[in-house]
């Protein structure tokens, strides 16, 4: 059976997201972007000011003298988890197969689909009049027989509306666009195509023999023409229930007191270590990534191999993967913790490693605490270190 998938691109979502909240937004140039700091970098860019030369990434200050209507706002995470929550509860009803690659961005498989929804390009249609009338926004919508190809279908499109590339039509379609719409065509190899061979359609890079794509890709050769061709075997990966079990909180000012963010890391892994014992999910593996106010990110990642749920337990490979992540005298902004690969509890009581004294009166506290925070909320008590 053919494949059918659809790709959902909301151009620059976040401003989006908050055009429908402040619709006097509509029209004007809008950047999303740290308003701490005019050294901060554009994370997101409406139509308006890219027409003004503004684009992702480029630095605040010289975002505002471009254009100096500029209006920026600040990143707004919870805004955004509640927006990316409705739209995932909207797509879920299409199919049970369905992929958010980053915010805005969603590939559904409607594979065998046909009798609930009719053809693909049909349920492509459906699903963008429900984003505009349920959301009130607008999107592109990408049909094809890949992830790749519908992708680039959702990008390409000149406005708000479906492009369906019928299987078969793979190539051709991609034969006329730009060489660095293929995915892994970096910056120098661009360079290299682009001023030195002179290529810059991709139909001249399917023309190339093997030989010459080794020298440019190396190992990438293959899958770059295979690509070229409008070929991509990859899935789209559907989420799993209880994936994964995470905290983040940003730091408006940004922090550098080692002793202020351990505490707030505390505080992470005991909101964390409260879910996983609702769940009864011992974790197996976790993580910590931090973003300094330079938007330099580094992330690194433990094995648990004593696998509970107690916020102590948790607590002492967190701290020391925090001292291995965060080695710089920058402010730190962001901090995110996460918990995965979960075994559940068995039940059954062990017969030889029977907990001890100590052991008991651990878990009797913290089934306490737990009844507290459950009858009197979360900030009815805490450990000093997370005060």
């Amino acid at each position: 059976m053919s494949r059918h998938i659809i790709h959902l691109h909301i151009p620059a979502f976040p401003i989006a997201v908050a055009r429908v909240c402040q619709p006097e937004l509509l029209g004007r140039p809008v950047a999303v972007a740290p308003v701490q700091s005019e050294r901060g970098l554009i994370l997101s860019v409406s139509y308006e000011a890219g027409k003004e030369g503004v684009f992702k990434g480029m630095p605040l200050s010289n975002a505002i003298k471009l254009c100096p209507d500029l209006i920026v706002l600040s990143p707004n995470p919870g805004l955004m988890e509640r927006a990316c929550r409705t739209l995932a509860e909207t797509v879920a009803r299409y199919t049970p197969i369905w992929e958010i690659s980053r915010p805005g961005h969603i590939y559904l498989d409607v594979t065998g689909t046909g009798r609930l929804w009719g053809s693909a390009k049909d349920t492509g249609y459906r699903l963008r009049h429900e984003i505009k009338y349920r959301m009130y926004m607008s999107g592109t919508v990408g049909v094809a027989g890949n992830k790749m190809v519908s992708s680039i279908a959702s990008r390409v499109m000149p406005s708000a509306g479906v492009l369906d590339v019928g299987h078969g039509r793979e190539a051709p379609f991609m034969a006329p666009l730009r060489v660095d719409m293929i995915p892994g065509i970096g910056g120098f190899r661009k360079k290299i195509l682009l001023e030195e061979m002179n290529i810059t359609r991709v139909h001249e890079l399917v023309a190339l023999d093997m030989r010459r794509l080794k020298f440019i890709f190396r190992r990438q050769a293959f899958v770059i023409r295979q690509r070229a061709l409008g070929i991509d075997p990859t899935p789209v990966y559907p989420i799993p229930a209880q994936a994964m079990v995470s905290e983040e909180v940003t730091l408006p000012q940004g922090e550098n007191d080692d002793r202020k963010l351990l505490g707030v890391l505390y505080s992470m892994v005991e909101k964390c270590a409260y879910r996983l014992r609702k769940g009864a999910l011992f974790p197996r593996k976790a993580g910590i990534l931090i973003r300094y106010s330079d938007k330099i990110e580094t992330r690194r990642q433990i094995g648990l191999s004593n696998t509970r749920f107690y916020d102590l337990d948790l607590y002492g490979p967190l701290k020391t993967l925090f001292f291995k992540a965060c080695n710089r005298r920058v402010r730190v902004r962001f901090i995110r913790v996460w918990f995965r690969d979960f075994c559940r509890s068995s039940g059954q009581l062990s017969l030889f490693n029977a907990p001890s004294r100590a052991q008991k009166k651990k878990a009797a506290i913290i089934q306490v605490m737990d009844l507290i925070r459950e009858r009197h909320g979360e900030a009815a008590i805490k450990y000093g270190r997370s005060a």
